[in-house]
């Protein structure tokens, strides 16, 4: 990796390469994601069967019945398609998954009515582990692809405006998942 990449460019040719402003996103969202950890960690934790404290996104996430059949359940989920509406406010984030197993393929979409977002595909192992991001980016008014889940676990956007304004983001969704829901 390059200096630029974390923002930090004594020489100037990271902005000229436009590495720049890729690490000053991956800064910005670095700092996005520690806050959201820090509100988080002011609500108390539940606890796992053996005592150990887990974050309530592992406990929203993966204590659930999908969880408990396994990755062979998971395989066998029909395809479906949904679409999300989520209304943010100025400086608000939500973040919306999907229980999927390794190889998966969702197809999505997703547009922004009133303005942009700042956003951060990404995915969680199950059970626990550490969270992967995937694609981020801020400023953005849509994108589209493929998610492959790269192992079985949640998989899903952070949306947050960072807008004076409401916005609202319309998320298409087609995969073998059982629901999209919002954790955040």
């Amino acid at each position: 990796m390059l200096p630029a990449e974390y923002a930090i460019d004594p020489t100037g040719i990271g902005r000229v390469l436009q590495l720049t402003e890729m690490g000053e996103i991956k800064q910005q969202l670095a700092r996005e994601a520690e806050e959201d950890r820090r509100l988080d960690s002011m609500t108390p934790s539940p606890r796992s069967d053996a005592g150990s404290p887990v974050s309530i996104l592992f406990a929203r996430l993966l204590i659930a019945p999908a969880h408990a059949a396994g990755p062979a359940r998971l395989a066998q989920v029909p395809e479906r398609t949904d679409e999300t509406v989520i209304t943010l406010a100025p400086a608000e984030g939500r973040e919306y998954k999907m229980r999927l197993p390794r190889g998966a393929q969702v197809r999505f979409s997703w547009t922004v009515e009133g303005g942009v977002v700042n956003y951060d595909l990404h995915g969680t192992p199950a059970p626990g582990g550490r969270e992967s991001s995937y694609k981020s980016n801020r400023g953005v008014r849509s994108d589209e692809g493929v998610l492959t889940a790269g192992f079985d676990g949640t998989h899903g956007w952070f949306f947050r405006n960072r807008g004076s304004a409401p916005v609202t983001v319309r998320l298409r969704t087609t995969g073998p998942y059982e629901e999209i829901r919002r954790v955040m």
